[in-house]
């Protein structure tokens, strides 16, 4: 079975959405990237910040905004003849809380323009999602404000226990034991 061979952490570029709900995705890369002493660097051909991980795999953050990931991951995708199945993105979702991390294969955008982006860039849906609950406002006119704000303190905390949650899953998703790593992060101790 063929393991991860491209993380991608889904945000929007620039220090007005660097706190924002939106960029759990990058925070997810950039805690991989401190674990493993990746350096990620500005890599204008692929439309993104890209790097080696252990030269085993890629991890990026596409510098382009939220609704344009797809051409960011494609470009990286199509250059290094990475197959779908075997890229992971990490995303925000507003349907699971925060402090929750769900992983799964394929499955729709439900309404997160980064992923839909990608699906039509890449031409498929197959591709896995490690997808970081932050919650939802409640109503749904409210989303893009929500998404594109700061979250709480608490709400933070409860982000970045999904991170360290999630990030030692890393060598179970480069050798595609994708069930042991569902079960470890879907199994509450």
């Amino acid at each position: 079975m063929n393991g991860i061979k491209l993380f991608v952490g889904l945000g929007n570029p620039g220090n007005e959405y660097e706190d924002t709900r939106h960029n759990a995705g990058f925070w997810w890369i950039d805690r991989v990237a401190a674990i493993t002493n990746s350096k990620l660097a500005n890599e204008s051909k692929l439309f993104g910040y890209a790097g080696k991980l252990r030269n085993e795999a890629w991890l990026l953050k596409p510098t382009t905004f939220m609704n344009a990931s797809g051409r960011s991951v494609a470009a990286l995708a199509k250059f290094y003849k990475i197959e779908p199945e075997s890229i992971l993105v990490i995303h925000d979702e507003l349907d699971i809380p925060p402090g929750t991390a769900k992983l799964k294969k394929g499955g729709g955008h439900g309404g997160h323009n980064g992923l839909k982006d990608i699906a039509a860039q890449l031409g498929t849906n197959e591709f896995w999602r490690l997808r970081l609950g932050i919650g939802h406002p409640g109503d749904r006119n409210e989303v893009i404000n929500f998404v594109l704000h700061a979250p709480s303190k608490n709400e933070m905390q409860l982000i970045e226990f999904s991170i360290d949650d999630s990030a030692p899953l890393l060598d179970s998703l480069l050798k595609g034991e994708f069930e042991a790593a569902m079960l470890k992060l879907h199994t509450k101790k």
